[in-house]
This record gives structure tokens, sequence and C-alpha cells, in this order.
């Protein structure tokens, strides 16, 4: 009986805090509308993959995984009292690996980029019998974070609604995700715009050749959009007509320059992963799809290392 508790304790359990959706009146002025932030980085984790690891989690054993996700991992295993493998590229920081071992992972480095850490870690799942959690393409994930969109739906409060969605692809676990919140909320038909930086991205590069495409390499500094190739079920969404997408593109020094003026005007640091989502605003490019009739006015709602961004009439 004591088990069988504990086991349903877990199963109700959420690893993910409510995050506070703010407004920022300098990114609203630049914006021509206005802007809501949506705190993602106030995670235990520090992202918004903690929605969806820990939800995946709760229904698999000790999970081996790299990057964001990896961090979601390592501290959903320790508040679970399961081991944790974390695999992770020698592109990820020093500082990284210590937090990794912190929470009680063992931190296994392998590879250049996400893509070699990701065949090595399926390899030790396989080979020591590890359960392996995928960082973004598992529809166990995008129902986690799917939550993301139910709590922003709650804060904006009844008769509010989206006119659109900007956010970050790296692999396209958050994209499918926000797809199906905006689906639960009632909110189907609502663009969403996916920002990648140049040199990461793998979806943007499916989009146009209509097919799933890998690239050679991953050259952009925002690693952790650092795909090879872009999560099937997102380029789906793109080609069904199941969501109305717009795939934009920004360059590193767009995205540091986006990070570097956030950090001055709200005095929060984030990553370069985020600030191709901020650079939507920084450089500009809301007001050119407004011009171009590709988005609603009204106002934004914006996620902090979980790359989202949204707007409504």
């Amino acid at each position: 009986i004591e088990l069988a508790l504990a086991e349903l304790a877990i199963a109700e359990l959420h690893f993910h805090v409510n995050t506070p959706l703010l407004e920022s009146v300098s990114m609203s002025k630049m914006a021509g509308t206005a802007v809501y932030l949506k705190m993602e980085n106030c995670q235990p984790s520090g992202s918004f993959k903690i929605r969806g690891v820990g939800h995946l989690c709760q229904q698999v054993g000790a999970p081996s995984l790299c990057g964001n996700a990896g961090m979601a991992a390592a501290y959903v295993a320790r508040k679970m009292g399961l081991p944790a493998t974390v695999v992770v590229p020698s592109s990820t920081p020093a500082l990284v690996v210590r937090r990794l071992q912190e929470q009680g992972a063992a931190v296994k480095v392998a590879g250049k980029v996400w893509d070699d850490a990701n065949a090595e870690a399926l390899r030790l799942a396989e080979t020591e019998q590890l359960t392996f959690v995928p960082p973004f393409d598992h529809p166990l994930l995008w129902e986690g974070h799917a939550s993301v969109v139910a709590e922003a739906a709650a804060a904006l409060g009844p008769g509010a609604r989206p006119g659109a969605v900007l956010l970050s692809v790296g692999g396209g676990g958050l994209l499918c995700g926000v797809v199906r919140g905006l689906k639960d909320a009632g909110w189907a038909d609502v663009p969403v715009i996916a920002m990648e930086t140049v040199g990461a991205d793998c979806f943007n590069a499916a989009i146009k050749a209509g097919e799933l495409v890998t690239l050679d390499d991953i050259t952009s500094e925002a690693k952790c959009l650092g795909a090879k190739t872009v999560c099937r079920r997102a380029f789906e969404l793109s080609q069904s007509g199941e969501a109305t997408i717009i795939s934009e593109l920004v360059t590193d020094q767009e995205a540091l320059r986006a990070v570097q003026m956030f950090l001055d005007e709200e005095r929060v640091l984030v990553e370069m992963a985020c600030g191709a989502a901020l650079a939507a605003v920084y450089s500009g490019l809301i007001p050119r799809l407004q011009a171009q009739g590709r988005r609603p006015p009204h106002f934004l709602l914006l996620s902090l290392l979980g790359h989202l961004l949204l707007y409504t009439q």
C-alpha cells in the first residue's frame, strides 16, 4: 500500500512551476504592440524543458539525455530518487556540466554537437539498459510543454485571444507542444512564428526543401538550437495545414544584440537561443510582418529560455 501511494504521489506531482507573466513596456514600444514575458527562466531547471521532461519522466525510468533537457532530467531524477546519466556534446560549457553533477547526474561528454551526444545516449540506453528520454521528439514531451499555453490562457483571462505565437526552434519540441496547447485552448487557428539562427536552421531548411533536412554542421553559437534535423512531427505541422507556421531566420549577431538589449532594458540575462526569439522584436521583424499583413496587432507574450512569444488581438 505504501508503495502504491508513493507511485500515486509521483504521478500527480508537477515538477515545473507556474511562471510569472510580465509586461515589458520597453519592448512594447519597440514592437508597436503590448509585449508580455512568460518567465520560463524561473523554472527549477532554468528553462521550459522541465515541463515536458518532468511529464515524460513520470512515465519512464532513469533518463539519459543532453542540453537544457538534460538539466531538467537531472532535476526530475533527483526529485524522484532515480539515477540519471546525461550525455552532452563537447560544446557544453563547463558550468553546465558542473550544474548537472550538482544535481546528482552522471555526465558523459560525447561528440561535437547535440546529434553526436544523442547517438551516444541511444547506445548507452541499449547497452546499459537505461531508459532513454529524448529531449524533443516524443508525444509526452509535447503534452507537457503544452502547459505553458494553458498557463498563459489562464493569466490572460476569459475573452483574451492570441493573435500569434513567436518561439525559437531547435529540435522542434516546444513548437509541437505549443501547437498542441493552442488547440487545447481553442486557439488552433493562431499562427506561430518560428525563429532560428542562421547555422542552426534545420526547420527552415526542411520547409524550403519540402522534406526533412540534416544540416552538415551546426555553425551558429546558439548551441541550444543545435539539432541537425528537426523532429518529423514539427515538419509535418508545417506542411499539413494543422497549424499556420511562419519560419524566420536571424543572424547570430542579431540574436546576441537582442540578448544585450534585453539585459540592459529588463535586467535579465538569457542565452542566444532565447535571443533568436527576442531578435524578432529588437530587429524590427514584428513590424515588418505586420506591414506584409502576416501578423495581427495587439499584444505579445514571451517566455525566456523557453523561447516562446505570443501576441493577441
